[in-house]
């Protein structure tokens, strides 16, 4: 079993929890559910109580009872709207194409530079590479979720937003390499290959999926995953190096997927039957 304390976070599993099941419970996922699924991964009690608290504080988890009246969390809109915007990643099995760019151009006074650094971060961690200082570049299909987390982080006013095509004067491939760290975003598909690859072959040789050992390796396989399609922006094939990774770390997730994701709903028996 994957050593959870070395590899996932309590407070990214949660988020991952709520993203694969608890956003489609009946009702509110109940504390003692919470406890109970995490413990199944190997997160103690106290931790998801610290954790859940942490996600209360960033406005990501609501607390309200259930039907039966016991304290439980649901995902607040902008949770929702955070993990709507993270399937269009996180499940895509289209190649991408190459459909041009979105460009951010920001700026921000000097009075305000923490909102500076801010900027920087969020979209790096939307998966946009930097084109120059101040100006940061993605793939086009990008456009729709940076734009919902900068008005989210109301730092939409400090930002300009434009669609374009790269015209030269370096290739285009060369300049993916610039705006991109390929070789560090590659070290992480490969360390999912080595985490969750042998997860798979496991499963294959299997004929049997009981409910709680898929609930536990896809769990852990997601919270893996849904991080890499983020660093990870999904260039197009051409504009890679040759034996990309990231094709075949793709290939390893979509198959526990597929395998796990049902039977691992039936033992965190949150959705409506």
């Amino acid at each position: 079993m994957i050593n959870v304390s070395d590899q996932h976070a309590p407070r990214s599993l949660i988020v991952t929890l709520y993203g694969a099941y608890g956003r489609f419970a009946p009702g509110p996922v109940p504390v003692a559910e919470l406890i109970r699924l995490l413990a199944a991964v190997g997160v103690d009690a106290p931790s998801v109580r610290s954790s859940v608290s942490r996600l209360k504080r960033r406005g990501l988890l609501v607390p309200a009872r259930t039907a039966r009246g016991a304290a439980g969390y649901e995902l607040s809109p902008d949770a929702r709207q955070l993990l709507e915007d993270g399937d269009r990643r996180i499940y895509a099995t289209a190649p991408h194409r190459d459909e041009g760019w979105v460009l951010a151009v920001f700026s921000v006074p000097e009075s305000e530079r923490q909102k500076r650094h801010v900027l920087r971060s969020r979209l790096s961690g939307l998966g946009f590479g930097t084109a120059a200082p101040g100006v940061w570049i993605a793939p086009a299909r990008l456009y729709e979720e940076t734009r919902h987390t900068l008005e989210r982080l109301r730092l939409d006013g400090y930002v300009d937003l434009f669609r374009g095509e790269h015209l030269g004067f370096a290739p285009t491939a060369d300049a993916v390499a610039r705006w991109w760290d390929l070789a560090g975003i590659a070290k992480q598909h490969e360390a999912f290959l080595d985490r969750h690859g042998p997860v798979l072959r496991s499963w294959q040789e299997r004929s049997d999926t009981p409910p709680e050992d898929a609930y536990r390796d896809y769990l852990l396989a997601l919270d893996s995953w849904r991080h890499l399609p983020y660093a990870d922006p999904g260039l197009p094939a051409a504009l890679l190096p040759r034996d990309w990774p990231g094709t075949r770390s793709a290939a390893v997730f979509h198959a526990l997927h597929e395998r796990l994701r049902d039977a691992g709903a039936r033992y965190a028996a949150l959705e409506s039957p």
